[in-house]
């Protein structure tokens, strides 16, 4: 991905596996404040699991750390998926467990994964993804290097 603008991401994913490549993209339309949540729009591959496809979403998220003392930040939305064809309700919630170390839940609309992200430094960052796919989990991991 790069980020061509402080709002606006595009890039490409590849998904070796499923031997798919598709254009991966994120606008923040909506910067959140301290009493309304943020709006993001994006696309992306199909949901975990499914053998291809576009998805197409919009999400509201909230950091409620300073109205909880928490440091949480939810986020609810929906998602058009080509391979379904269908639009679902998708969601999440991420945890600042400390600066380098979070965890994220996240509901597809089908099945919740997991994440827990290790940020090495301001540019690396490190992560375990533990996919459920009708019960049955799948480990993997992902490398990130911001630039």
């Amino acid at each position: 991905m790069y980020q061509f603008t402080p709002t606006f991401s595009a890039g490409v994913e590849f998904n070796p596996l499923a031997d798919d490549v598709r254009p991966i993209a994120n606008w923040l339309a909506l910067e959140e404040t301290e009493s309304t949540p943020g709006l993001i729009f994006g696309t992306s591959s199909d949901r975990i699991g499914t053998p291809n496809g576009q998805a197409y979403y919009g999400t509201f998220s909230k950091d409620l750390e300073c109205w909880t003392g928490l440091p949480i930040a939810p986020y609810v939305g929906a998602l058009f998926g080509t391979f379904d064809d269908e639009v679902i309700a998708i969601g999440g919630l991420r945890i600042a467990w400390t600066d380098q170390l979070s965890t994220t839940n996240l509901w597809d609309g089908r099945n919740l994964h997991y994440t827990i992200n290790y940020a090495l430094g301001s540019t690396h960052l490190l992560g375990l993804v533990i996919a459920n796919l009708d019960h049955d989990y799948s480990l993997g991991v992902s490398y990130s290097i911001r630039f």
